[in-house]
Protein backbone atom coordinates (compact mmCIF):
# COMPACT_ATOMS: atom_id res chain seq x y z
CA UNK A 1 0.00 0.00 0.00
CA UNK A 2 1.29 3.31 -1.03
CA UNK A 3 0.84 4.97 2.34
CA UNK A 4 2.10 8.32 0.91
CA UNK A 5 -0.86 8.94 -1.48
CA UNK A 6 -2.90 8.77 2.14
CA UNK A 7 -4.08 11.97 2.78
CA UNK A 8 -5.76 13.37 6.23
CA UNK A 9 -9.38 12.79 6.32
CA UNK A 10 -11.93 15.25 6.08
CA UNK A 11 -15.49 15.42 5.83
CA UNK A 12 -14.89 18.13 3.16
CA UNK A 13 -12.04 16.73 1.17
CA UNK A 14 -11.28 12.92 0.41
CA UNK A 15 -12.15 10.28 -2.82
CA UNK A 16 -13.39 7.01 -2.04
CA UNK A 17 -9.99 5.55 -3.35
CA UNK A 18 -8.37 7.26 -0.26
CA UNK A 19 -11.18 6.70 2.12
CA UNK A 20 -10.67 2.83 1.40
CA UNK A 21 -6.68 3.08 1.64
CA UNK A 22 -7.03 4.91 4.84
CA UNK A 23 -9.48 2.35 6.41
CA UNK A 24 -7.06 -0.54 4.52
CA UNK A 25 -4.22 1.30 6.68
CA UNK A 26 -6.04 0.82 9.52
CA UNK A 27 -7.31 -2.91 9.33
CA UNK A 28 -3.47 -3.71 8.86
CA UNK A 29 -2.31 -1.64 11.74
CA UNK A 30 -5.21 -4.07 13.63
CA UNK A 31 -2.95 -6.96 11.98
CA UNK A 32 -6.04 -8.29 10.58
CA UNK A 33 -5.61 -11.13 8.13
CA UNK A 34 -5.19 -10.20 4.19
CA UNK A 35 -8.06 -11.97 3.40
CA UNK A 36 -10.03 -10.37 5.94
CA UNK A 37 -9.28 -6.80 4.56
CA UNK A 38 -10.19 -8.24 1.16
CA UNK A 39 -13.66 -8.75 2.12
CA UNK A 40 -13.92 -5.65 3.82
CA UNK A 41 -12.60 -3.38 1.10
CA UNK A 42 -14.93 -4.93 -1.32
CA UNK A 43 -17.57 -4.79 0.48
CA UNK A 44 -17.24 -1.04 1.20
CA UNK A 45 -16.42 -0.49 -2.24
CA UNK A 46 -19.96 -1.83 -3.04
CA UNK A 47 -21.50 0.64 -0.26
CA UNK A 48 -19.82 3.89 -1.40
CA UNK A 49 -20.79 3.10 -4.85
CA UNK A 50 -24.17 2.59 -4.19
CA UNK A 51 -24.52 6.12 -2.16
CA UNK A 52 -22.79 7.69 -4.92
CA UNK A 53 -25.35 6.90 -7.18
CA UNK A 54 -27.52 7.89 -5.18
CA UNK A 55 -25.50 11.82 -4.16
CA UNK A 56 -25.41 10.89 -0.87
CA UNK A 57 -21.75 11.57 1.24
CA UNK A 58 -20.91 8.60 3.45
CA UNK A 59 -20.63 10.98 6.08
CA UNK A 60 -24.85 11.96 5.43
CA UNK A 61 -25.54 8.25 5.14
CA UNK A 62 -28.01 7.81 8.35
CA UNK A 63 -29.98 4.50 9.86
CA UNK A 64 -32.83 5.50 6.62
CA UNK A 65 -30.14 4.70 4.41
CA UNK A 66 -28.46 2.02 5.60
CA UNK A 67 -32.48 0.07 5.51
CA UNK A 68 -33.23 1.42 1.93
CA UNK A 69 -29.25 -0.05 0.92
CA UNK A 70 -30.53 -3.80 2.50
CA UNK A 71 -33.66 -3.39 0.58
CA UNK A 72 -32.11 -2.92 -2.59
CA UNK A 73 -30.06 -5.83 -1.79
CA UNK A 74 -32.29 -7.80 -1.09
CA UNK A 75 -34.60 -6.98 -3.88
CA UNK A 76 -31.72 -8.12 -5.95
CA UNK A 77 -31.25 -11.64 -4.34
CA UNK A 78 -28.48 -11.03 -2.24
CA UNK A 79 -28.77 -13.55 0.57
CA UNK A 80 -29.21 -12.95 4.28
CA UNK A 81 -25.42 -14.51 5.08
CA UNK A 82 -23.70 -12.12 2.55
CA UNK A 83 -25.58 -9.39 3.90
CA UNK A 84 -24.12 -9.74 7.32
CA UNK A 85 -20.60 -10.15 5.85
CA UNK A 86 -21.07 -7.05 4.44
CA UNK A 87 -22.06 -5.04 7.53
CA UNK A 88 -19.69 -6.19 9.29
CA UNK A 89 -17.65 -4.34 6.93
CA UNK A 90 -19.66 -1.86 6.63
CA UNK A 91 -19.69 -1.34 10.51
CA UNK A 92 -15.57 -1.25 11.10
CA UNK A 93 -15.54 1.48 8.65
CA UNK A 94 -17.83 3.92 10.62
CA UNK A 95 -16.30 2.74 13.50
CA UNK A 96 -12.93 3.93 12.06
CA UNK A 97 -14.80 7.13 10.97
CA UNK A 98 -15.71 7.61 14.65
CA UNK A 99 -12.48 6.71 16.28
CA UNK A 100 -10.46 9.38 13.51
CA UNK A 101 -12.97 12.04 14.68
CA UNK A 102 -14.55 12.22 11.11
CA UNK A 103 -18.10 11.59 12.20
CA UNK A 104 -20.07 11.51 15.61
CA UNK A 105 -21.71 8.32 15.85
CA UNK A 106 -21.85 4.55 14.59
CA UNK A 107 -25.69 4.02 13.76
CA UNK A 108 -24.47 0.65 11.99
CA UNK A 109 -25.15 -1.81 14.96
CA UNK A 110 -28.83 -0.63 15.33
CA UNK A 111 -29.62 -1.31 11.79
CA UNK A 112 -28.05 -4.62 11.90
CA UNK A 113 -29.55 -5.67 15.22
CA UNK A 114 -33.09 -4.48 13.89
CA UNK A 115 -32.60 -5.79 10.34
CA UNK A 116 -30.00 -8.44 10.44
CA UNK A 117 -30.42 -10.59 13.26
CA UNK A 118 -31.66 -14.21 12.74
CA UNK A 119 -33.75 -16.07 14.84
CA UNK A 120 -31.89 -19.23 16.32
CA UNK A 121 -31.60 -20.74 19.70
CA UNK A 122 -30.54 -18.86 22.55
CA UNK A 123 -26.90 -19.60 22.71
CA UNK A 124 -26.42 -18.77 18.84
CA UNK A 125 -23.84 -15.70 17.77
CA UNK A 126 -27.00 -13.57 16.03
CA UNK A 127 -29.92 -14.79 18.97
CA UNK A 128 -31.27 -12.14 21.23
CA UNK A 129 -30.76 -13.20 24.82
CA UNK A 130 -32.78 -12.34 27.81
CA UNK A 131 -29.47 -12.58 29.55
CA UNK A 132 -28.07 -8.96 30.80
CA UNK A 133 -25.51 -7.75 28.88
CA UNK A 134 -23.00 -5.30 30.22
CA UNK A 135 -20.78 -2.90 28.35
CA UNK A 136 -16.94 -3.69 27.95
CA UNK A 137 -16.80 -0.10 30.58
CA UNK A 138 -18.68 -2.29 33.32
CA UNK A 139 -16.89 -5.42 32.64
CA UNK A 140 -13.35 -4.30 33.32
CA UNK A 141 -14.64 -2.82 36.51
CA UNK A 142 -16.20 -5.76 37.76
CA UNK A 143 -12.82 -7.58 36.99
CA UNK A 144 -10.74 -5.14 38.50
CA UNK A 145 -12.82 -4.93 41.10
CA UNK A 146 -11.75 -8.35 42.16
CA UNK A 147 -8.64 -8.77 44.32
CA UNK A 148 -8.37 -12.58 44.32
CA UNK A 149 -5.78 -14.00 41.97
CA UNK A 150 -8.04 -17.35 41.36
CA UNK A 151 -11.26 -15.23 41.31
CA UNK A 152 -9.43 -12.73 38.60
CA UNK A 153 -8.07 -15.59 36.52
CA UNK A 154 -11.66 -17.41 36.27
CA UNK A 155 -13.42 -14.21 35.52
CA UNK A 156 -10.99 -13.16 32.89
CA UNK A 157 -11.15 -16.48 30.94
CA UNK A 158 -14.72 -16.45 31.01
CA UNK A 159 -15.02 -12.85 29.35
CA UNK A 160 -11.93 -13.24 27.20
CA UNK A 161 -12.80 -16.55 25.70
CA UNK A 162 -16.10 -17.36 25.75
CA UNK A 163 -16.40 -20.79 27.41
CA UNK A 164 -19.25 -22.23 28.89
CA UNK A 165 -18.54 -23.13 33.01
CA UNK A 166 -18.16 -26.71 32.62
CA UNK A 167 -15.12 -26.35 29.94
CA UNK A 168 -13.61 -23.70 32.27
CA UNK A 169 -14.04 -26.77 35.38
CA UNK A 170 -12.37 -29.26 32.98
CA UNK A 171 -9.59 -27.03 32.41
CA UNK A 172 -5.97 -28.51 33.00
CA UNK A 173 -2.51 -26.70 33.65
CA UNK A 174 -0.82 -28.99 30.85
CA UNK A 175 -4.12 -27.77 28.60
CA UNK A 176 -2.38 -24.35 28.42
CA UNK A 177 0.31 -23.69 25.22
CA UNK A 178 2.06 -20.32 26.16
CA UNK A 179 3.57 -19.76 22.97
CA UNK A 180 0.61 -19.07 20.77
CA UNK A 181 -1.71 -18.35 23.74
CA UNK A 182 -4.12 -20.92 23.39
CA UNK A 183 -5.69 -23.34 25.35
CA UNK A 184 -7.26 -26.95 24.49
CA UNK A 185 -10.44 -27.67 25.92
CA UNK A 186 -11.92 -31.12 26.76
CA UNK A 187 -14.56 -32.66 24.63
CA UNK A 188 -17.75 -32.01 25.31
CA UNK A 189 -21.02 -33.28 23.27
CA UNK A 190 -21.89 -28.38 22.75
CA UNK A 191 -18.42 -27.73 21.30
CA UNK A 192 -17.22 -28.42 17.93
CA UNK A 193 -14.02 -26.75 18.04
CA UNK A 194 -11.76 -26.97 21.18
CA UNK A 195 -8.96 -24.10 20.29
CA UNK A 196 -9.92 -20.83 22.28
CA UNK A 197 -7.40 -18.02 22.25
CA UNK A 198 -6.00 -15.31 25.35
CA UNK A 199 -4.92 -12.34 25.00
CA UNK A 200 -1.86 -10.75 27.26
CA UNK A 201 -4.32 -9.22 29.44
CA UNK A 202 -5.60 -12.48 30.49
CA UNK A 203 -1.79 -14.48 30.23
CA UNK A 204 -1.16 -11.97 33.31
CA UNK A 205 -3.67 -12.82 35.55
CA UNK A 206 -3.00 -16.94 34.25
CA UNK A 207 0.36 -16.72 35.48
CA UNK A 208 -0.76 -14.70 38.81
CA UNK A 209 -2.86 -17.15 39.69
CA UNK A 210 -0.53 -20.19 38.49
CA UNK A 211 2.36 -18.60 41.08
CA UNK A 212 0.04 -19.16 43.63
CA UNK A 213 -1.22 -22.41 42.71
CA UNK A 214 2.02 -23.63 43.41
CA UNK A 215 2.13 -22.68 47.19
CA UNK A 216 -1.09 -24.90 47.05
CA UNK A 217 0.74 -27.97 45.81
CA UNK A 218 -2.79 -29.40 44.44
CA UNK A 219 -2.88 -32.99 43.96
CA UNK A 220 -5.54 -32.11 40.73
CA UNK A 221 -4.17 -31.07 37.22
CA UNK A 222 -6.81 -29.10 37.45
CA UNK A 223 -6.21 -25.26 36.27
CA UNK A 224 -8.93 -23.97 38.64
CA UNK A 225 -8.46 -26.01 42.47
CA UNK A 226 -10.81 -24.50 45.90
CA UNK A 227 -9.57 -24.46 49.16
CA UNK A 228 -9.69 -28.07 49.61
CA UNK A 229 -7.36 -28.38 46.77
CA UNK A 230 -9.93 -30.44 44.82
CA UNK A 231 -11.48 -29.09 40.83
CA UNK A 232 -13.94 -26.61 41.58
CA UNK A 233 -17.94 -27.17 41.30
CA UNK A 234 -20.18 -25.25 38.88
CA UNK A 235 -21.71 -24.01 42.54
CA UNK A 236 -18.64 -22.51 43.29
CA UNK A 237 -18.11 -20.87 40.08
CA UNK A 238 -22.03 -19.38 40.51
CA UNK A 239 -21.97 -17.74 43.36
CA UNK A 240 -18.56 -16.23 43.34
CA UNK A 241 -19.59 -14.68 40.22
CA UNK A 242 -23.37 -13.35 41.43
CA UNK A 243 -21.08 -12.30 45.05
CA UNK A 244 -18.40 -9.94 42.97
CA UNK A 245 -21.56 -8.92 40.54
CA UNK A 246 -23.37 -8.30 43.42
CA UNK A 247 -20.67 -5.53 44.89
CA UNK A 248 -20.58 -3.43 41.94
CA UNK A 249 -24.33 -3.55 41.58
CA UNK A 250 -24.35 -5.31 38.38
CA UNK A 251 -26.80 -8.50 39.83
CA UNK A 252 -29.98 -7.78 42.00
CA UNK A 253 -31.01 -11.22 43.50
CA UNK A 254 -34.26 -9.92 44.32
CA UNK A 255 -35.22 -9.23 41.11
CA UNK A 256 -37.22 -11.63 39.03
CA UNK A 257 -35.91 -10.26 36.02
CA UNK A 258 -32.97 -12.01 33.89
CA UNK A 259 -31.32 -8.88 32.90
CA UNK A 260 -31.17 -7.96 36.25
CA UNK A 261 -29.01 -11.26 36.90
CA UNK A 262 -25.30 -11.42 36.12
CA UNK A 263 -24.49 -14.99 36.39
CA UNK A 264 -21.62 -17.12 34.44
CA UNK A 265 -23.19 -17.29 31.08
CA UNK A 266 -23.41 -13.53 30.81
CA UNK A 267 -19.79 -13.77 30.17
CA UNK A 268 -20.49 -15.97 27.06
CA UNK A 269 -23.23 -13.42 26.14
CA UNK A 270 -20.64 -10.62 26.50
CA UNK A 271 -18.08 -12.43 24.67
CA UNK A 272 -20.30 -13.05 21.79
CA UNK A 273 -21.76 -9.26 21.16
CA UNK A 274 -19.02 -7.42 21.79
CA UNK A 275 -16.53 -9.13 18.93
CA UNK A 276 -19.57 -8.95 16.98
CA UNK A 277 -19.87 -4.80 17.72
CA UNK A 278 -16.42 -4.60 17.21
CA UNK A 279 -17.14 -6.03 13.63
CA UNK A 280 -15.69 -9.29 13.78
CA UNK A 281 -16.19 -11.65 10.69
CA UNK A 282 -19.75 -13.63 12.21
CA UNK A 283 -18.30 -17.32 11.20
CA UNK A 284 -14.87 -16.44 13.03
CA UNK A 285 -17.07 -16.04 16.07
CA UNK A 286 -18.92 -19.34 15.56
CA UNK A 287 -15.64 -20.84 15.93
CA UNK A 288 -14.33 -19.42 18.89
CA UNK A 289 -17.63 -20.33 20.27
CA UNK A 290 -17.27 -23.66 19.57
CA UNK A 291 -20.82 -24.07 18.09
CA UNK A 292 -22.06 -28.06 17.65
CA UNK A 293 -23.40 -26.78 14.06
CA UNK A 294 -22.79 -28.15 10.79
CA UNK A 295 -22.08 -25.17 9.57
CA UNK A 296 -20.10 -24.15 11.95
CA UNK A 297 -17.51 -27.23 11.86
CA UNK A 298 -17.39 -26.89 8.14
CA UNK A 299 -16.44 -23.29 8.77
CA UNK A 300 -13.60 -24.53 11.12
CA UNK A 301 -12.38 -26.62 8.31
CA UNK A 302 -11.63 -24.00 5.59
CA UNK A 303 -10.60 -21.43 8.53
CA UNK A 304 -6.28 -21.14 8.98
CA UNK A 305 -6.16 -21.27 12.61
CA UNK A 306 -3.39 -18.17 12.66
CA UNK A 307 -5.77 -16.24 10.96
CA UNK A 308 -8.69 -16.70 13.38
CA UNK A 309 -6.05 -16.26 16.09
CA UNK A 310 -4.94 -12.72 14.47
CA UNK A 311 -8.69 -11.83 14.56
CA UNK A 312 -9.02 -12.72 17.65
CA UNK A 313 -6.44 -9.97 18.81
CA UNK A 314 -7.21 -7.40 16.55
CA UNK A 315 -11.06 -7.61 18.03
CA UNK A 316 -11.43 -8.62 21.47
CA UNK A 317 -12.15 -5.87 23.82
CA UNK A 318 -8.82 -4.16 26.03
CA UNK A 319 -10.47 -4.18 30.05
CA UNK A 320 -7.00 -2.69 31.36
CA UNK A 321 -6.21 -5.69 33.98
Amino acid sequence: MNQQALTPLTPVAYSQQQLLEAYAQDCLDRRLAEETIRRYKSAIKGFLNYLRNRGISPYQADKNVFVEYIRDRRSMGVEQNTLEKDFAAINGLYDFLVFKDITEKNVVPGVRKRYLRTYKDADDVDAESPRKLISVEQMSLLINSVVDARDKAIMTLLAKTGVRRGELIAMDVSDIDWADQSITLKKFRKRSNRTVFFDDETARVLKHWLRQRENLQPETPSLFVGEKGGRLKRNGIYSMVVKYAERVRLHDSQSSNPENHFTPHCFRHWFTTHLRRAGMDREFIKILRGDRRRDAISIYDRVDPEELRRAYLAFIPQLGI
